[in-house]
């Protein structure tokens, strides 16, 4: 193929801009504005019949403007012609049940405010566990629990029901002895099941008969330390059972599919579903053994709304005193907790009968010390103190429920009865924890004074101490108070020898004293707890507490020079030996760092603590190390580093910034921001003196582009490497650094040929050419301005670019390599104007230096036509039918490149862009649309005077269709 010389057209780049901008029109808004609020209009409909005819309508607006969707819709609205269509019965049914199934979602009547017992359920299963064997016992079951025939007398049918409720207690049931806890937890959820199966199946009695199964193990206190994980897990079916009974009442009570309201009146309940209810009351009394009765009759407490309005009023008070013939106070003092939990579900209101059911409980309380009592420790071989800790969640619970929007007086009044009791310390750590934290904040010192008198042999003080600390972490005792308050506290806690007892409590009243004192105290309590947590390496038990502590500190102190000022906070880090847990407080300290420091500092305590604790970070880094925990450790670093400044001492930022490299050299990406950092270093210096370095900033900057120049090679990303070489030298550049931004551009060229075919993006494995397209077109943009070096030969840099790609195996399905070579055509139509479109302020380019000497401009040509060479040598590969719309797609990309920056009035390049506009539509894969908006662009350009010779060029480029 014949050379096709280059011809690049003059440009003239101000008036090109100039007829690039917008045209400014003047526009006369009025009354209209696009940012003008909408009026919306308003339709009444005065007239609407059944069968959707036009209605008649009245509008009023405060704006002539008409409203869209009122125009078309003709002033209705079809949502309410929905409504009004529908029928009124339906759709109050359908109301009904949807309120319905939000009130049952809504397990609790009470608001949000009040901790449901689900939330406790977890906790109380984790914490009450054992390791002794457990007994149970199975209902074996019998065909007379079957429903009876339809034809059955009434009479008969209680005969037999009756029959079958005394059978289970006359041996119908099975012992299973030696079950381990899971063994244990398994056949309950069994019975579960099984509940529930014997109700879809029908089998009513057989359900009762489970429940009444269930019901009966919570009088057996053999193995007491798991009575209250036993009572958790029986209670749920009790639940079951009661939401079961419930449900089936309600549902006889819907006539015509129309539901009872919320909140129905006993009246609106129909015969049958109250005769129903009243059957389930009855066989729930014939129960002959209390504990049973009492729990079943709570668990359907909810029912005798069917029955009467006062049938729950009226029933608790009875439950609460059936509650006193129950002679064991643990299984005692949970049947109490089971009824405030019903009780505070199907009726909140009634707070009397829940003070009650406590004040009951106060008058028994003396029985946990009696002899019974004492027998059966001794049997089980277990400690009052650890006896007494299984009372808490029932108490704690009993007492959630009545201290619930209490007001003030009724804690006045609990804590004069637990002064009537000795000042329990089970009772009032229990008072403590029910009522609001405001209330308790307000009589700390009262509540010092009756810890202080506590017997300490059943339950320990510290533990009253650390409630105490938890109220006063969420709300302020009187300020007169505060210091007495943390002397008493600190008094207790700084004596206890054991040092989980001790680091349990000084956790909680760190935030007491971080919120209340200064830095002094604060220093003062971290000393303590270092003394004593240091001894028999004590703290290695301990990293949960002493990591709330940390938090806890650095959320009140996040002033960090401040923080660095409290003498044993890093002695405090000390403690945390091993590593995941010191990288974690690390971690920690940094996410607080950047949350709160807003300004940059230069601090040096602050400069050594954070290297010291980033140091820490980096270090935990190893071939095992996640790259998500990589990146997460590296941002929080870089985020320390951004932080730094040392104002105009630039010298001492570059120092630390040299310190930083050597210390975090393992994580690429704070690598990758000490580049940009002292890249925006060199450039702040080239600001302050204005672009007029001086012989000293002159040194500095060369030794700031030094350090990016030694460091981008120990990265591990090669498009990392190749850009930061790009930056790098353009920095050089505007820094007048011209030999060493030579050398940047260089070593990114000879890296080329180094790109693999396929790189890791985000995971996954990706093709590289579309990376090394991009990187190549902001290099070719940088290139531009780039003056030769006097030694090497002209556009030494962009024919050593050439020869790379020229040289780099390409995909075969790829033309990529076209593209390139026509986007070096763009750079060397931009080389040979007489003034480039851009400069780098006080750095001479090649228009300045060659000053459009003719051989420069012969060179360029040369280069002009090896390129088109091999950009036609490859359309003419892509001759085969497979590749057409390829060969299509590259035509016109090509002819698009000429007819921007080649000169048309040299006949063998106009006729070159004819032969591509030809191949482009040859076999009917050009997008017609494209085509015409290409011709119609060329038609415009034509009409300007030095763009004449357009007109010609459009005349011979035809349009085809595609058929």
């Amino acid at each position: 193929m014949a050379a096709f010389p280059w011809h690049a057209r003059s440009r003239n780049y101000a008036s090109e801009s100039e007829m690039c901008k917008l045209e400014s029109v003047p526009l006369d808004f009025g009354d209209y504005h696009p940012l003008k609020p909408i009026t919306v209009t308003e339709s009444k409909t005065k007239k609407m019949n059944r069968k959707g005819s036009t209605s008649s309508t009245s509008s009023s607006s405060s704006s002539s403007m008409m409203d869209p969707l009122s125009s078309v819709l003709d002033g209705t609205d079809p949502l309410s012609l929905f409504a009004a269509a529908a029928d009124p019965v339906t759709t109050t049914a359908t109301m009904d049940g949807t309120r319905r199934k939000r009130d049952k979602d809504d397990s609790s009547a009470v608001g949000s405010d009040f901790e449901p017992w689900s939330s406790k359920r977890g906790e109380i299963l984790a914490r009450y566990t054992t390791t002794e064997k457990l007994s149970i016992n199975l209902y074996m079951g019998s065909e007379k629990g079957k429903a009876t025939t339809t034809g059955s007398a009434v009479s008969e049918k209680v005969r037999t029901r009756l029959e079958e409720l005394d059978d289970l207690e006359e041996g119908s049931q099975k012992e299973l002895l030696n079950l381990t806890q899971q063994d244990y937890m398994n056949r309950i959820e069994e019975l579960n099941q099984s509940l529930k199966d014997a109700w879809s199946s029908d089998q009513k009695v057989k359900a009762l008969k489970i429940v009444i199964q269930c019901s009966k193990l919570l009088s057996d206190t053999t193995v007491i330390q798991f009575y209250p994980s036993k009572f958790v897990l029986i209670t749920d079916i009790l639940d079951t059972f009661g939401k079961l009974v419930y449900e089936r009442i309600l549902s006889m009570c819907a006539d015509n599919r129309v539901s009872l309201p919320d909140n129905f009146s006993p009246e609106s309940v129909n015969d049958t579903a109250k005769e129903t209810c009243l059957n389930w009351f009855f066989k729930i009394a014939s129960i002959r053994e209390l504990i049973p009765r009492f729990y079943v009759e709570a668990a359907i407490l909810k029912c005798n709304k069917f029955l009467s309005k006062t049938g729950i009023s009226e029933c608790l008070p009875r439950l609460t005193a059936m509650i006193r013939g129950i002679g064991d106070p643990l299984v005692a003092v949970y049947a109490r907790a089971y009824l405030c939990r019903v009780g505070m579900e199907v009726a909140p209101q009634l707070k009397e009968s829940l003070n009650k059911n406590f004040f009951d409980f106060l008058l028994t309380f003396k029985q946990i010390h009696g002899d019974t009592v004492q027998n059966q420790l001794v049997g089980q071989r277990v400690e009052m103190p650890l006896y007494l800790t299984l009372y808490s969640p029932a108490i704690d619970w009993i007492l959630q429920c009545i201290a619930y929007h209490a007001p003030e007086v009724l804690l006045t009044e609990m804590m004069e009865r637990c002064k009537k009791l000795g000042n329990n310390a089970l009772l009032l750590n229990s008072v403590m924890s029910a009522f609001r934290a405001e209330f308790i904040a307000a009589r700390s010192m009262d509540f010092i004074a009756m810890i202080k008198e506590c017997d300490e042999s059943g339950f320990p003080k510290h533990l009253l101490f650390r409630s105490l600390g938890l109220n006063l972490a969420l709300a302020d005792p009187p300020e007169n108070d505060r210091l007495q308050i943390l002397n008493e506290a600190w008094k207790v806690i700084t004596k206890l020898k054991n040092p989980q007892d001790y680091i349990n409590c000084a956790e909680v009243w760190v935030e007491y004293t971080c919120r209340h004192f200064t830095k002094r105290e604060v220093n003062t309590v971290l000393a303590d707890v270092i003394k004593h947590m240091t001894p028999d390496r004590a703290f290695e038990d301990a990293y949960p507490q002493l990591q709330s502590i940390i938090q806890k500190v650095i959320t009140y102190i996040y002033d960090f020079s401040l923080l660095f000022s409290v003498e044993k906070f890093l002695p405090f880090l000390d403690m945390f030996q091993k590593e995941s847990v010191r990288v974690e407080v690390c971690k920690c300290i940094m996410e607080s760092f950047i949350k709160h420091q807003q300004e940059s500092t230069k601090d040096p305590v602050i400069l050594n603590a954070l290297l010291h604790i980033c140091k820490t970070m980096h270090d935990s880094v190893n071939a095992l190390t996640l790259e998500d925990e990589k990146r997460m450790l590296a941002a929080l670093i870089n985020g320390f580093i951004k932080m730094v400044s040392f104002g105009r001492d630039f010298e001492q930022q570059l120092s630390f910034y040299v310190e930083a490299r050597s210390m975090f050299c393992n994580l690429e990406p704070v690598l990758v921001q000490l580049i940009h950092s002292v890249n925006q270093l060199a450039m702040e210096t080239r600001k302050v003196m204005k672009g007029n370095h001086s012989r000293k900033t002159a040194a500095f900057v060369r030794a700031c582009v030094a350090f990016c120049f030694i460091t981008i090679p120990s990265l591990s990303s090669i498009f990392t490497r190749l850009n930061l070489y790009l930056h790098s030298g353009q920095v050089a550049l505007a820094n007048q650094c011209l030999s060493q931004a030579d050398a940047f551009f260089k070593a990114a060229v000879s890296l080329v040929p180094e790109v693999p075919k396929m790189i890791s993006v985000d995971g996954k494995m990706r093709p590289s050419d579309a990376f090394l397209l991009e990187f190549l077109c902001n290099f070719f943009s940088t290139l531009l301005v780039v003056p030769d070096h006097p030694e090497q030969g002209v556009l030494f840099l962009v024919r050593g670019l050439l020869n790379v790609i020229q040289d780099y195996t390409w995909e075969d399905n790829s033309d990529d390599k076209v593209r390139i070579y026509t986007n070096v055509l763009h750079l060397l139509s931009a080389m040979t104007q007489e003034a480039y479109i851009y400069h780098v302020d006080k750095v001479d380019s090649n228009d300045a230096l060659y000053g459009g000497d003719s051989k420069f401009l012969a060179e360029i040509n040369k280069l002009c036509e090896t390129v088109i060479a091999q950009i036609l040598d490859h359309l003419k590969t892509l001759g085969k039918e497979e590749t057409l719309k390829r060969q299509s797609q590259l035509a016109l990309y090509f002819f698009n490149t000429i007819v921007a920056h080649g000169d048309l009035r040299n006949n063998k390049l106009n006729q070159l862009s004819v032969n591509l506009w030809n191949l482009a539509q040859k076999h009917g894969f050009a997008d017609t649309k494209t085509m015409v908006k290409t011709l119609e662009y060329i038609k415009r350009q034509s009409q300007q005077p030095e763009m004449s010779h357009f007109a010609d060029l459009a005349l011979r480029l035809p349009l085809q269709s595609r058929t």
